[in-house]
């Protein structure tokens, strides 16, 4: 929203520069009454600028955007705007808050980590190359598990939950309403088991950005046998990534 309320600001204060330069005096200095076609002219500059605020503050924040699918999502705020879409889905709430904040440290924390191989080595070096290497599976892990979450999210029907079977349960067999409350508590395990895969990702980084931050000096041979490097490369392998 933050930056939605950027670029409104930009519209309104493109406009009224246009307007200051069109209707100013010492400028251009359009006056109404003059004459019929400055008259109109300025009658229509101010009709336009009342459109293009107007258009544009709904456009902005208003008009929602086109969803992504989640197979085309990239960028850290395609992911991020994806996640919001559910906020008003109570039964995630918890879950939603904690997901944006995951992906917030993610974001930071390969930042950090790559300014600190930076400073600690050269682009070149096999030793930034092997770090870097396993920085950057982590985070398609991370994404990975961030893309199970929302289609867990894109097939989840709250509605059913406040729906007649809930209001009326004897309309429904105690097998089905059974059925139906295991299919939700299901939804609710996959969604926490996937956000806690991810904690336990950015505590690894956190282990190995610690231990990257002791380094004096390493031969690029001893880096699997750092004790972050392992975990993190037994966490690799467990997982569906490491086997496709």
């Amino acid at each position: 929203m933050g930056a939605k309320f950027v670029k409104l600001l930009g519209l309104i204060v493109g406009v009224a520069v246009v307007n200051i330069v069109v209707l100013s005096p010492g400028l251009i200095g359009v006056t109404f009454g003059e004459n019929a076609l400055a008259t109109a002219s300025g009658v229509t500059l101010l009709f336009a600028s009342t459109f293009a605020v107007l258009y544009g503050s709904y456009a902005l924040l208003f008009k929602s955007s086109v969803a992504l699918p989640v197979k085309q999502l990239q960028t850290h705020e395609d992911f991020v705007q994806a996640i919001v879409r559910y906020k008003h889905v109570k039964s995630f709430r918890e879950d939603i808050s904690l997901a944006l904040e995951q992906l917030e440290r993610m974001r930071k924390k390969q930042l950090t980590l790559f300014q600190v191989l930076n400073q600690r080595f050269e682009p070149n070096e096999l030793s930034y190359k092997k770090f870097a290497s396993v920085v950057l599976t982590v985070e398609k892990l991370f994404y990975m598990n961030v893309r199970s979450v929302l289609n867990r999210f894109s097939v989840f029907d709250e509605s059913e939950l406040e729906g007649a079977w809930r209001r009326d349960p004897e309309r429904l067999s105690s097998k089905l309403q059974q059925e139906k409350a295991n299919m939700h508590n299901e939804h609710l395990a996959f969604v926490k088991s996937s956000l806690d895969a991810n904690e336990e990702m950015l505590l690894k980084l956190d282990k190995l950005l610690m231990e990257i931050s002791r380094l004096d000096g390493l031969d690029p041979g001893e880096i699997e046998n750092m004790p972050g490097m392992q975990e993190i490369d037994s966490l690799i392998k467990q997982t569906k990534y490491y086997k496709q």
